[in-house]
Parts: C-alpha cells; structure tokens; sequence
C-alpha cells in the first residue's frame, strides 16, 4: 500500500524535510533500500549508512536531520514512528469473515459473524469469539475460551480450556496458553500432581510469540495485563501476574507466582526463580539469574560476558579459591571466618 510523504506527515505528526509529492510503498533497511522505499535511523551505530542510502525518505531525530542526503520525516521517536507508518505500509491480510467448512465450532459456541475461522480450527463448547477476531488453521481454543474483538491466532495456536483473551491481541504459531503449571507435591520419594484448577487471563494489546507457553493458574489465575509483549520461546510459570507493557525477552523463564510489575524489559534468556516481586520499571539484562525481589525501578545484570577460553579458565580458577581468601581476610581483620561480610549483598 502506497503513501505520499506529505500524507505520511500530515497523518504521524512529523516534520517534512522534502518533496511532499513523492511515494512510498514499502520499508527497507538504510543499506538496502532502493527508491520508492522508506528507511529509518534510531540506532547510532548505523549512522555511518545514512550517506549512501538510497531510500526515498529516512525516519529519523531532529539531530541527524542535517546528514540525511534525501527526504527526512523529523520525529522525536524515530522508531515508534517507523512502526506506525510501517503497519500503513505493510497492513495485514485481511481474513475473509466466515467459518471455514472443515472447523468444528461447537453448538453453543458465539462467535461474531465479522470473525474469520480457519480450516481445521476447533472451537469447543461455550467459547466467545469477538468480532473481527481471526482464528488461524489448525487452532484450538479450549471449553469456554474467550478471544476478544479483532484479536488474532496465527496457525496452530492452542488455548486450553478457560483462557480469556482481551481486543486486539496476537498470538504467533505454536503458542500455547492455559496447560498445567509445573505443580507436585513430594510424597514418600515421590510426587502427587496438583491439580491446576486456575485459567489464563490476558488483557488488551498483548502479542505472545511463536512457541511461547503461559501456563494456567493453580488455583486462581495467571494474569497478563494490558500491553505485554512476549517474544519467542518465553516460558510464564502458573499464577504468575505480568504488569501492564512489560516486554519480555525469547528464552526467559519467570517461575511460578512471581509478580513483576509494569513497563518492565526482561532481556534474553533471564531466569527468574519463583514467589518474587519485581517492582515497576525495572530492567534485567540478557542472561541474569534473578534470585531475590527487585523492588526497584533500575537496571538489574549478573552473569560473565564471553572471554577468551585460556582467561576464562584462570577465572574459575580464582573464584573456587574465594572462600579461602575470605577467610585470610576475616582474620586479618580481626574477624571470624564465615562471618557476615559487610560488604555482601543485602536482602
């Protein structure tokens, strides 16, 4: 779909810094683009591509206006806008209305005449399916599902019973919503499985990626609030609650009834054990082990970025000899060994 750049402008709320008439009908990177492609630049480390691009126009701060060799949209926000006129763009397909003939809906399942139900689709009894709402090939959605307006199921998405969905949600293939919580209880060098009698319950603006799984309630919920972002492959344990825009990461793991709270970034591959609180606008970066609460708001790291192997073996070498050196320590300060180090972390 094709835009002018004075309609682009006039429609975002940007400045123009070029010929209003030119078209655009499609995004491109800044060292790929051809002409009649739209660029952006929001990251800095790509400044030094902005002289050659070939883009009809460029997305980008006030600061970097002055370098642009073509037509500029000035936006404080390069990226949120990009992402905007991108979807204008490059609009999704529109899923004709319909039940498709292979589905199986059951009798007393409602869904909406304006919502799309793909083939091989299984809608079991008592589910609500909202208006507009697109329901992918080979998806299930469980007794008494709730999928609200014009949210939308790529392929092969399962919701188990009892999962509510709120408006303009997407969940990616092979997302998999509502299945037990990981719940035993040892018995005699065994386990008895708990019951998981809890839903899902998902808000507004939500995304789950592809092959993401959030797991049901044990007793009451797991809660996703309105806005969260969920990449790829990211696992949320049972009773779980999930504050409003938090984003997290592919490869995270947050344990059972763990509460983080809003507009918080959870980076890749981050664990983080069960029963904590993680406060509001907090950060965790790739690859930390989160084993206490964050109260925060601020930046949270642990872990060793990569080394030469040679230096990375001297370093594990060290840390196996700390205890000992903390005994010296202590007793060179008058201390018993073991005793609490004031400068450890703190609860």
């Amino acid at each position: 779909m094709g835009a002018t750049l004075g309609e682009l402008a006039v429609r975002f709320g940007l400045e123009l810094r070029g010929d209003p008439g030119l078209e655009v009908d499609a995004v491109a990177t800044l060292a790929g683009a051809q002409p009649g492609t739209l660029s952006f630049l929001a990251n800095p480390k790509y400044r030094r591509q902005l002289r050659d691009t070939r883009a009809t126009v460029v997305v980008l701060a006030p600061a970097a206006a002055a370098d642009c060799p073509v037509a500029a949209l000035v936006a404080d926000n390069p990226y949120a806008a990009y992402a905007r006129i991108a979807a204008v763009l490059h609009p999704p397909a529109v899923a004709p209305a319909g039940i498709h003939p292979s589905a199986v809906v059951a009798g007393d399942a409602v869904v909406a005449d304006s919502a799309s139900i793909g083939p091989f689709v299984v809608i079991e009894a008592g589910c609500r399916i909202g208006e507009r709402a697109v329901i992918g090939a080979g998806s299930m959605v469980g007794a008494g599902s709730q999928v609200g307006d014009d949210t939308r199921l790529a392929a092969r998405v399962t919701l188990y019973p009892g999962v509510r969905i709120g408006r303009r949600g997407l969940i990616h293939s092979g997302a998999v919503i509502g299945a037990d919580g990981f719940g035993f209880a040892p018995e005699r060098g065994g386990y008895v499985k708990v019951p998981q009698v809890g839903g899902v319950s998902i808000g507004d603006d939500v995304e789950i990626g592809a092959c993401t799984t959030v797991d049901r309630g044990a007793i009451e919920d797991t809660i996703l609030e309105d806005g969260v972002k969920l990449d790829n492959q990211v696992q949320i344990g049972h009773n779980c609650r999930i504050g409003a825009h938090t984003v997290v990461a592919g490869c995270a793991g947050i344990s059972g009834s763990t509460v983080v709270g809003k507009r918080c970034m959870i980076g890749g591959a981050v664990g983080v054990v069960g029963h904590l609180d993680i406060g509001d606008d907090v950060a965790v970066t790739g690859y930390t082990m989160v084993s206490r609460s964050l109260k925060g708001p601020g930046v949270y790291s642990s872990g060793m970025p990569a080394m030469e192997a040679a230096d990375w073996r001297r370093v594990a070498a060290r840390v196996r000899r700390i205890d000992a050196l903390a005994g010296r320590v202590a007793r060179l300060e008058g201390r018993e060994p073991g005793a609490d180090d004031p400068g450890s972390e703190q609860e």
